[in-house]
């Protein structure tokens, strides 16, 4: 009985909070999903249930406000960071008309109907639309979700996003300081100095200072907490500006995409920490401000507050609309835009706050309490349209549209990544991470191979840390690993039973660290393992992080179009490109360079791949040139007696040691036809 008197509502122990807050994570997006609504839906519902409006489980406190900072913040930051910023670029033109439609088109419609119908002042009508125009990407989980970050209807609206949520920002801005006597030429001019300034070190140092960062330290937590810091230093500085601090978070994500690949094991890092706990915690908080009861309280308030949601929903899709018919997309196109940009939530809860705390010179409020309680109900609603309409038209893209443009492959991929030298298993990892096919569900096999020859428990030790290693540094991306230790009478025996017991259809190995003087460049393994197995090898070295890749230098030698890899392996060089986010330089004869460009365009990397081309391709000379310690050489090789054979291949070695400037390369030996069980007279033992 003491139990049950002690306990009274709303509940105010941390810790029964905090637990019921998690209980609402996991349970509502399984009670949803039963009834086939979208979990984000589940989530503002149930904040309205527990809130003061509801059942008055729990108050919203500090905690709610803490953690739905960081959440709004995650929701901008996961945007800018998952965004393609090569279609975006392509793009550019359409996510612009499509921010003025969604900006200009709410600001005539809510000018209109607040002083038609709602009889309201100019200034507040003014103020009023601005909250229609800009809109939050509640509904953006729902595209990750579905793999749909790089769509094109994703981007434009991402795009227009920035541009409605600034404009009303800035509209926000001179009425607030309007009433705070704050107005003069002066402030202006400094608020557009601090904006453009600390945009400027937002683009400039925040990337230097990652790429800093991001070497030197390879700790994973220390990776993830200076991603955090970065988020929020970056939304910071902005409010400091007099804006609001989602536009900071935005434009960090965007700064640091290139340096976070898409499929890599610090994404997954970051994108489960915001799914798993801030942004559910925002979007209950979200729910717990939504006074349902105004819906049905009559008067004025419901007069209001059905005005507001028709505007806001019908503006929004008449500005997607218009969009999609000046650009010719696909109706699913459209409502992807118009689900994505209908929720009101994070600036439109800004602007109502001011102006529900500004007094006007006849005593009355900007916007009255009619205004503030119909902004809730106009959240609870636009924020279910939008869920639903982006789930829905999410669903028809994903069938229609597939999120890739590269074609998928008709075996399963198993890439093979052999690990020896302890210093490159988390590059060779990585490696693997970004030419792996997304959509495949791929896996890696790590092997290590214990020669007969030199057994002992310290290698074999050594080799089982190793393989661990690999595997959890795959895993942490989501990636299935096979951990394979075995013993053998050599290390390429080793691994070519590997790939025949596996099926493996790429290797992935680290460049072979010469033992003595007599040693060759690839060494013994290298070189047995090319002549007993046809796969495309991968043989990598990288000094640095291969998620701080600048560009990629490709060089082709003549007549490798005609290898059976050929379109495998430049699909792998535009998946580096697109996860890097770097461009590539292309470098081959003249019949060579055309077949490429048809590659590249076929994999949708042609605007982000450059071409030159040679009446002869001199191998020596390509290599001889100076190479950014920041720009990755690839170096197309092949097998001999392969189509694509020349003997000026076997002086890669020497050019790769000449050349100090090249630090980081790729040696790509292609796929070639199955010659396994082929024997000619000059190799009668079948092994070339």
């Amino acid at each position: 009985m003491n139990f049950l008197s002690s306990f009274s509502l709303p509940v105010t122990d941390p810790t029964w909070i905090f637990l019921i807050v998690l209980v609402i994570i996991l349970f509502a997006p399984i009670l949803l999903g039963k009834l086939r609504i979208p979990h984000i839906i589940g989530m503002i519902l149930a904040g309205v249930a527990i809130g003061e409006f509801g059942f008055n489980i729990l108050e919203r406190d500090s905690s709610f406000e803490l953690f739905g900072k960081v959440g709004l913040f995650y929701i901008m930051f996961l945007a800018g960071l998952e965004m393609d910023l090569e279609d975006f670029r392509k793009n550019k033109v359409k996510g612009l008309v499509f921010g003025i439609f969604t900006f200009a088109i709410p600001m005539i419609l809510g000018i209109w109907t607040s002083v038609s119908i709602l009889d309201f002042p100019v200034v507040s009508s003014v103020l009023l639309a601005s909250m229609y125009a800009s809109h939050t990407l509640v509904a953006y989980p729902i595209v990750s979700r579905y793999g749909l970050a790089r769509q094109r209807s994703v981007n434009i609206t991402i795009g227009g996003t920035v541009i409605t949520v600034t404009l009303a920002l800035v509209i926000l801005a001179v009425i607030s300081g309007m009433y705070q006597g704050t107005s003069d030429g002066f402030y202006w001019l400094m608020l557009c100095l601090k904006v453009v300034l600390l945009c400027l070190v937002i683009i400039f140092v925040f990337p230097l200072v990652g790429k800093w960062f991001l070497r030197k330290y390879d700790d994973p937590v220390m990776q993830f907490v200076f991603i955090l810091a970065m988020v929020f230093l970056g939304g910071g500085l902005m409010s400091l500006a007099g804006m609001e601090g989602i536009l900071g978070a935005f434009l960090v994500g965007i700064v640091l995409n290139p340096l976070v690949p898409r499929v890599s094991p610090l994404m997954n890092r970051l994108e489960f920490v915001g799914n798993a706990l801030f942004i559910p915690y925002f979007l209950i908080g979200v729910g717990m401000i939504i006074d349902v009861r105004t819906l049905f309280a009559g008067g004025s308030a419901l007069k209001v507050a059905v005005v507001m949601t028709v505007v806001a929903t019908l503006s929004k899709w008449l500005a997607a609309f218009f969009t999609q018919k000046i650009f010719r997309m696909s109706r699913s196109e459209r409502g992807m835009m118009f689900g994505l940009s209908n929720a009101q939530a994070a600036a439109t809860l800004a602007a109502v706050l001011v102006g529900h705390e500004i007094i006007m010179e006849n005593g009355e409020r900007l916007l009255n309490d009619d205004v503030l309680n119909g902004t809730v109900v106009m959240i609870l609603f636009t924020c279910v349209i939008s869920s639903l309409a982006t789930d829905f038209f999410g669903r028809k893209l994903a069938v229609e549209q597939p999120a890739d443009t590269e074609p998928a492959g008709g075996t399963k991929e198993r890439i093979l990544i052999p690990v020896a030298n302890p210093d490159n298993i988390e590059n060779l990892v990585n490696l693997a991470l970004v030419i792996r096919n997304p959509r495949g569900g791929g896996d890696f096999v790590a092997l290590n191979v214990i020669s007969d020859a030199s057994s002992s428990s310290t290698s074999a030790e050594i080799g089982r840390r190793g393989i661990e290693k690999a595997a959890k540094i795959a895993t942490a991306a989501d990636v299935n690993v096979s951990m394979v230790s075995r013993y053998d009478m050599n290390i390429a025996s080793g691994i070519v039973h590997t790939i025949k017991e596996y099926s493996a259809t790429e290797v992935v190995i680290g460049l072979h660290q010469k033992s003595g003087f007599l040693d060759s460049f690839f060494g013994n393994l290298t070189n047995n393992l090319l002549r007993r197995t046809y796969l495309e090898v991968l043989v990598a070295r990288f000094v640095m992080p291969v998620n701080t890749v600048s560009n990629m230098v490709v060089i082709v030698p003549p007549r490798a179009e005609y290898e059976a890899g050929f379109k495998k392996w430049i699909t792998h060089i535009c998946r580096m490109s697109a996860q890097f986010g770097c461009k590539v330089l292309f470098i081959s004869e003249k019949d060579t360079s055309e077949h490429l460009h048809v590659a590249c365009r076929h994999c949708g990397t042609e605007n982000v791949s450059k071409f030159e081309s040679r009446e002869r391709l001199s191998l020596q000379d390509e290599m001889s040139r100076t190479m950014d310690p920041e720009n990755v050489l690839v170096v197309v090789s092949a097998r001999g007696g392969s189509v694509s054979y020349d003997p000026a291949l076997e002086k890669i070695p020497q050019c790769l040691v000449r050349n100090a400037t090249i630090s980081n390369f790729i040696i790509l030996y292609p796929e070639q036809v199955d010659l396994e069980d082929m024997v000619s007279f000059s190799d009668p033992m079948g092994t070339a």
